[in-house]
């Protein structure tokens, strides 16, 4: 990076943080170092929310996933509008009206201290590590830009993440998120707009759009059914909503958004813009990354974006045939590419599909050349099973970004993981303080105390996911492992939560045991089956309240609880 790309990095990251702190004065008790007071205006937590999910990698592995796949990702986002209004009708007044502190509290009173402890226990083991795979992204890009060991680029992340997050509170991440969307927004804008300038002249953008059609990247519907296809829309549909009844409805580092809300009316708006905008926003960061495709038909890309792995194979005796056939297969693939924008400027039908022909068996012959790469990549003593999605936008950011924009981009790369970790490691603590540490280890303590805690508590959550972020890389996409990691929880938490809303007879037993059964289907569905990780979460609930129901009418007579807002 050029010396202007650094001021433009330090100015926002200063400034992004500086605000938050600011506006987090005063946070100096439980409920407003947790909850923010319960005084957050809707805007705040929906940009909140959506800075949430747009971490880091968003920007690095989404856009990697959309040049090497397509827009068919974006399916997965397909459950979300379901999910919002069925999240806004049933737990948002549910959770304002009891005044809990978390959404595990809620169990205990419609339960008992046993399921809400293991729905606890399954949270902090999920977003865990879901935390340290949010840490890891950024520190991919520092290790990119620095060429500094990614444990150390990790370390230091994690430890400015968990210093700001100590100090702020949920008030300092949700103000510092609200500032940060714009930046997003604005780099989003800018990296799309770049990509496109840097085509040839002669490539309009609907040229650019017809090439990564043709090359099956604007595939944004899939309709086919398949159990083991991730990403169509039967999976998005159903499997997503599933999923984001789960995330948004149980997980605490969501549901404490818009616990923070100063009304009911304010967190379910918050919620609904999430719903009308998150689809688009997801499409719009898909197609940068179909464009990123398009601008590498023109100007040769490396035959590995990671280029410490890169480096790693050019002395073998088996590289100078490999580079060899990767130029070729470049080469014809970019004239077929040229072949196909004349024909259709001069209105050529049977040109263009013979150019069609020959650029889709050169893309294929490109793929197949990095396979080879990659193999020899493990061959060589590199990762097993090693994949450099999530090195492809970085490398373009890095190499063709004008001086400013890299910066830019960098700053929201950054800015977007301190969100994302700052808001997963204030939600992991306020669970092992309200719902662990305060239930059964210290109850009645003053509330110093418990602040106290709680910043305690933050440091070790932070801690425990930059150790975590040293496997992440072995992981392959972030933007998949990340919500692969989510499923293999999702579904326990949302089945419990169903047994809890929708079924009045079963009790904390049935419960506890519907919990266990359903996180055993889950574990042994991932192990022993082909079936795609969306599926998990319709696996899990469906299993959990099935075992629960099946408990209870096999053994009647257990005392049921009611929850304290019935």
């Amino acid at each position: 990076m050029k010396p202007a790309d650094w001021a433009v990095l330090a100015t926002a990251l200063v400034s992004i943080v500086s605000y938050g702190l600011y506006r987090s004065r005063g946070s100096n008790t439980v409920d407003r170092y947790l909850l923010a007071g319960r005084t957050m205006p809707w805007y705040a937590m929906a940009l909140s929310i959506m800075a949430t999910q747009a971490s880091a990698i968003t920007f690095i592995s989404t856009t990697g996933q959309a040049y090497v796949d397509g827009m068919r990702f974006v399916q997965f986002y397909f459950g979300l509008p379901i999910a919002m209004v069925i999240i806004c009708a049933t737990v948002v007044p549910l959770f304002h009206r009891t005044r809990v502190y978390t959404a595990y509290e809620y169990l205990e009173n419609r339960f008992d201290s046993k399921t809400r402890s293991l729905a606890s226990i399954v949270f902090l083991c999920q977003r865990g590590l879901s935390a340290g795979l949010t840490i890891y992204a950024p520190a991919l890009v520092l290790s990119v830009i620095l060429g500094w060991p990614e444990r150390l680029t990790t370390s230091l992340v994690g430890a400015v993440v968990v210093m700001y997050t100590v100090t702020g509170g949920i008030k300092a991440v949700t103000w510092s998120d609200v500032q940060q969307m714009g930046i997003i927004v604005f780099g989003l804008i800018a990296s799309l707009v770049t990509a496109l300038a840097l085509l040839p002249d002669s490539v309009s953008v609907f040229d650019a759009a017809y090439l990564a059609g043709v090359a099956g990247r604007l595939n944004a519907v899939t309709t086919h059914f398949d159990w083991q296809d991730r990403y169509n829309i039967w999976s998005g549909l159903l499997g997503g909503t599933f999923l984001f009844l789960a995330y948004f409805g149980c997980d605490q580092s969501q549901v404490q958004r818009y616990l923070t809300g100063r009304s009911i009316a304010q967190s379910r708006l918050s919620l609904i813009f999430n719903a009308v905008a998150k689809i688009p926003m997801q499409a719009f960061i898909l197609f940068i990354g179909a464009m990123v495709f398009v601008f590498y038909l023109f100007a040769q890309p490396p035959l590995l974006f990671q280029r410490a792995e890169l480096q790693r194979i050019q002395s073998r005796a088996e590289y100078p045939a490999l580079a060899s056939d990767y130029s070729r297969a470049f080469d014809r693939r970019k004239n077929a590419a040229v072949s196909i924008v004349e024909s259709r400027h001069a209105g050529d039908s049977a040109q263009k599909e013979r150019g069609i022909v020959e650029y889709r068996a050169a893309q294929r012959e490109l793929d197949s050349t990095r396979a080879r790469a990659s193999r020899l990549v493990e061959q060589s003593g590199g990762e097993k099973g090693f994949n450099d999605t999530n090195y492809i936008f970085l490398s373009f950011v890095t190499q063709h970004l004008p001086v400013g924009i890299v910066g830019l981009v960098i700053a929201v790369i950054l800015a977007a993981t301190m969100s994302a970790s700052s808001g997963e490691i204030n939600s992991l603590a306020t669970v092992t303080v309200i719902d662990i540490y305060r239930r059964h280890f210290r109850s009645g303590a003053s509330d110093r105390h418990y602040l106290l805690a709680s910043r305690w508590a933050t440091a070790f959550w932070g801690v425990y996911a930059v150790c975590f972020a040293g496997f992440a890389g072995r992981l392959g996409p972030l933007i998949v492992a990340v919500n692969q990691v989510g499923s293999l929880f999702y579904g326990t938490l949302l089945g419990c939560f169903v047994l809890a809303l929708g079924f009045r007879r079963v009790g904390g037993t049935a419960a506890f045991w519907g919990m266990l059964i359903g996180e055993a289907a889950i574990l042994a569905t991932a192990a022993l089956t082909g079936i795609s990780w969306l599926w998990y979460n319709v696996i899990g609930c469906v299993t959990v309240v099935a075992a629960a129901l099946a408990i209870t009418y096999a053994k009647p007579g257990e005392p049921v609880r009611k929850a304290l807002s019935e």
